[in-house]
């Protein structure tokens, strides 16, 4: 893999202004069903990018991804990236992000009620949402795998840590530990073809490891006799769904609903599956990847702001068209946190 390869091609850009775009465009999709949504929008080959006065608006998924964007660049700012250097400052931006007037795009009930508890001096453990593996844990992490630096340790645990705020389920750290990882090795080049099985790979390698340093005492909140047994469980949910996924990648009919085969997208596992399915099923055409996300059953805004990401990060910047990045909600500070990690 060829080092100076992001930087060329400016694959941090590109991922980030493709969750964006893939958040836009399953906003107006997301609570319908495929039949609802061709009615609204034609062929979903040609759904064009939703405007309103000429602004492409986001969801709380891009909310978030920023909000973590900004606590990871100030815990980076202070030195190594370590457990309390980014629980602060992105705990500080969730909750924020929780009293924003701008808060009013269909948040999770997870992500409120944890950020809630944030507000205040508690242990971030108390707030978090033990038994919640809803896809909010994994559709922000994309910073995670994108920002330059890290050791494969800082990037798992940071992954994991940025979950269990709010999403403290082992399922969740699981899957946001491998959606950081893909949008990671597809930054850095990683053919997609055999990107599935480097995740399957990496999950085995990892089942059995509980992040003590990073997420402390999260694991005795749950019922399980034992931190191992507790992250092995999450980890088995995410093997069974990449599993299913390495089987109907290539296979997989594209003009059925991407959902049908590896789930709805409401819950981290089956978020990270479907999103990844929808670029795989087109990883030369971003657009098109984007476009059959966002014309799903399930989760639409979530499986295509993660499709987007995983675009982006393989193709760059250059995936994305003008008339389509000029329109985008927060363009500025995407594009500036994209040329930070890009350089």
């Amino acid at each position: 893999m060829n080092p100076t390869r992001s930087a060329a091609k400016q694959t941090a850009t590109g991922s980030l202004m493709g969750l964006a775009l893939g958040d836009a465009l399953g906003f107006p999709t997301e609570f319908n069903d495929v039949p609802s949504i061709l009615a609204k929008t034609g062929p979903w080959r040609e759904m064009p990018l939703p405007l309103s006065n000429g602004k492409a608006y986001v969801t709380d998924d891009t909310q978030m991804t920023l909000a973590l964007a900004r606590g990871l660049h100030t815990a980076m700012g202070r030195g190594a990236l370590a457990p309390l250097r980014l629980a602060r400052p992105v705990r500080a931006e969730f909750v924020d992000w929780y009293h924003s007037p701008e808060n009013n795009r269909a948040p999770g009930n997870t992500c409120l009620r944890a950020c809630m508890l944030l507000d205040g001096d508690r242990p971030w453990q108390d707030a978090s949402q033990i038994h919640s593996k809803g896809c909010g844990a994994n559709m922000r992490v994309a910073p995670v795998g994108l920002v330059p630096g890290l050791s494969e340790e800082q990037r798992a645990g940071a992954a994991q840590l940025q979950s269990a705020l709010t999403h403290g389920h082992p399922t969740a750290l699981a899957a946001s530990d491998l959606t950081a990882r893909a949008v990671h090795l597809l930054a850095r080049g990683v053919d997609p073809a055999g990107l599935v099985g480097q995740l399957r790979s990496y999950a085995y390698e990892n089942r059995s490891r509980y992040h003590e340093r990073w997420l402390g005492d999260l694991w005795t909140r749950s019922q399980d006799p034992s931190a191992r047994h507790f992250v092995e469980r999450g980890w088995d949910e995410c093997l069974a769904v990449l599993e299913r996924l390495e089987a109907v990648q290539r296979t997989a009919d594209p003009e059925l609903d991407p959902c049908t085969y590896t789930g709805d997208g409401w819950i981290a596992e089956e978020a990270l599956a479907t999103g990844l399915l929808c670029f795989l099923l087109f990883p030369g055409e971003p657009l098109t990847a984007l476009r059959r996300a966002a014309c799903t059953r399930g989760d639409s805004d979530s499986i295509a702001a993660l499709a987007g990401a995983f675009a982006g990060a393989h193709l760059g910047a250059d995936a994305w068209p003008e008339e389509w990045t000029e329109h985008i909600e927060h363009r500025s500070e995407l594009l500036a946190f994209g040329a930070l990690w890009d350089a």
